[in-house]
């Protein structure tokens, strides 16, 4: 992997590392033989990070390279927040106390070199900072009021502003920063390395916590190494071989983005950026159901123009539905004309376009999960307890209908069938593809790239062998991926 040091001005890291390319900022933006690294670790040492300086667009344009920038253009997002200060002190509050219960004086400032402390007497909370906010120079100033100890201030520094007598301490943090580094990556390449990214603060997530569990004991099993990673620690993807997302997908979400680099860097992804493009938008879904003929409730496009026409065309009640919406989000039923003029007004002030279909109702809705072009498991997905659909959201809680496993083959011929028809649309991920069955009549009602997988629902057929298979696939693209395809 190229190391490249990047400055703003070539003086401004004198320091010779083995290993390491210092380059100028304006020659890696502008000279396109940078563009054509395919693998690259860029430590953005330029003199400032704010929004749209030349700072800012080389973590920007190393993101979209496929490079490792440090700090990402997220964690300079990060660095200008107005809740920074609050958020560090909520998450390592325990660890300011303890790091300055010695401490004489009541202010302490800490100047940290790629995550170490230039006095040597605060490493661990230095390394935690540096963790966190992921910029190679760091100030941040603690005070000591009412005999607790908070974070005032942190921010990016600039290396030019580093003083002369910490310059060689700043050179030997960030070579023990890439030796650490390589030490990681040569652990990787030994043992094939998954991260699997969720979002512990989300509630709405596609797995539970013991199916997260299950997840990384299945991956072991096979050989592989996972981690748990949280949206804090995405600039790390990189150095592993695959990626599983496990937080709810949409393209204007750092899920997508992230999925992009991954990809770009050539790791095994799922779900892979094509199938959540493909996936969220539902106007998208119903054209391609339809165009290659897969049973669909009735519908049609709306727009401002034919608002008109939908009681006509589908009758009352009807189902409207925001094209990105998820998790029951962003889908009403709308029973009166009256209604119906409110609701759609609203849509279409989101959105250009908006999904309306007939309303069909059912006790429940079948869910084929299928993974790379087979299904993996069925469930029925009951209503919640009086809703017409699976999930009910009120004010201050929400509601779910009970989840029923079955065997692939106690399922419906056609609901399978049907089904992977469906996802094989998309690609070869992983897929949860929901039907209504009417009588023998079943129709898809949407695709998800990003299917539910929790302990105690989905897995209640095939209990740990779920995980192994979900692994397992992971593990074969792998090993293809490194030219190993029988192994």
């Amino acid at each position: 992997m190229n190391i490249l040091f990047v400055v703003s001005q070539p003086q401004d890291w004198p320091s010779d590392i083995p290993g390491v390319t210092v380059v100028p900022a304006q020659t890696y933006l502008l000279d396109p033989a940078y563009g054509d690294i395919h693998s690259a670790k860029v430590f953005n040492l330029c003199r400032s990070y704010r929004y749209q300086s030349e700072g800012y667009y080389v973590s920007l344009l190393a993101e979209a390279r496929g490079h490792q920038p440090l700090p990402d253009a997220e964690a300079m997002k990060d660095l200008q927040s107005d809740t920074l200060v609050r958020e560090i002190t909520e998450r390592l509050g325990n660890l300011i106390d303890c790091s300055f219960a010695r401490d004489a004086a009541d202010v302490v400032d800490l100047n940290i070199y790629f995550g170490q402390d230039a006095d040597g007497r605060h490493g661990h909370l230095c390394e935690q900072l540096f963790r966190l906010l992921r910029a190679p120079v760091l100030h941040a100033r603690f005070e000591r009021l009412d005999d607790a100890w908070r974070l005032c201030s942190v921010v990016g520094g600039s290396i030019r502003d580093i003083p002369l007598h910490h310059r060689e301490l700043a050179a030997q943090a960030a070579v023990s920063h890439l030796r650490e580094h390589k030490i990681r990556s040569d652990t990787a390449a030994r043992k094939p390395a998954l991260a699997i990214l969720h979002d512990p603060a989300r509630p709405e997530a596609p797995s539970n916590a013991e199916a997260m569990r299950k997840f990384c004991e299945a991956a072991e099993l096979l050989g592989m190494r996972a981690e748990l990673l949280t949206p804090r620690d995405t600039a790390r993807i990189a150095d592993f071989d695959a990626l599983f997302i496990r937080d709810t997908t949409n393209v204007d979400h750092y899920t997508y983005r992230i999925s992009r680099q991954a990809s770009a860097a050539g790791l095994v992804v799922i779900d892979d950026p094509d199938s959540i493009l493909r996936c969220t938008n539902k106007i998208y879904l119903n054209e391609l159901l339809t165009r290659h003929h897969i049973p669909t409730p009735k519908h049609m496009m709306v727009h401002k123009g034919n608002v008109g026409q939908i009681v006509s065309t589908l009758g009352l009640p009807c189902i409207l539905k925001q094209p990105d919406g998820a998790f029951s989000l962003g889908v009403v039923k709308v029973e009166s004309e009256e209604e119906l003029q409110s609701e759609v007004g609203e849509l279409l002030r989101q959105s250009e376009l908006v999904l309306a279909q007939e309303y069909l109702p059912t006790e429940f809705d079948w869910r084929v999960g299928v993974l790379d072009r087979r299904p993996l498991f069925v469930c029925k997905y009951y209503m919640a307890p009086g809703h017409w659909q699976i999930i009910k959201h009120e004010q201050q809680r929400t509601s779910e209908g009970r989840t029923e496993a079955l065997s692939v083959g106690e399922a419906p011929d056609d609901v399978v069938r049907i089904a992977v028809q469906a996802a094989n649309l998309i690609g070869d991920g992983f897929y949860g593809v929901d039907l209504k069955q009417v009588g023998n009549q079943v129709y898809v009602i949407e695709i998800n790239d990003n299917p539910n997988v929790d302990a105690g629902n989905e897995d209640a057929v095939l209990s740990d062998a779920l995980y192994r298979e979900i692994m397992g696939v992971f593990r074969k693209r792998i090993e293809a991926s490194k030219g190993n395809p029988n192994s």
